[in-house]
């Protein structure tokens, strides 16, 4: 099923909303759709680590919206996490890193770019929480499909 973002844009183009320029792909697989889980993260990742270490990601994307701040929230271990945990894919309104280590590991990953530092003390994030960012509003329950064409959001499932 190659370039099913863009054909999912022709033909539901009323349905849809495309992830805006500036993400580029950095995950070992380039297909994925998925039920969406929103976390939004305030420059430290320990949230989003509790929950793709801990909570079964079958059928589901984890979209991260980030406080500005250049810190990397997605690296080689949660990369890790998220194919144990079967997760589809993660969408980063952020920074990654580790790119040489998670380019092999079968979970989507799109992200704004890489840095690599990350934010040590602990903050507190906020889970299924509404997200807008890239000219998108992504909800909780909302189906995310990605491929390498790009990413896009329905209400209602699709496929």
């Amino acid at each position: 099923m190659a370039n099913f973002t863009a054909d999912f844009c022709d033909e539901y183009s009323d349905r849809v909303s495309v992830l805006g320029p500036g993400f580029s792909h950095y995950g070992g697989t380039g297909i994925c759709q998925g039920e969406i889980v929103t976390i939004k993260l305030d420059r430290n990742n320990a949230d989003l680590v509790a929950l793709l270490r801990d909570v079964d990601g079958e059928g589901k994307v984890v979209v991260v919206d980030v406080a500005e701040a250049y810190y990397a929230v997605v690296g080689e271990n949660l990369m890790k996490f998220a194919h144990r945990n079967n997760y589809a894919g993660i969408i980063v309104n952020g920074y990654i890193r580790d790119t040489y280590q998670i380019k092999d590991i079968p979970v989507v990953l799109y992200a704004l770019g890489t840095c690599p530092r990350k934010y040590i003390p602990v903050t507190s994030g906020e889970l299924n929480i509404p997200l807008s960012f890239g000219g998108v509003d992504f909800r909780g329950g909302d189906y995310l499909y990605a491929d390498t064409d790009g990413v896009i959001v329905s209400a209602a499932k699709i496929l």
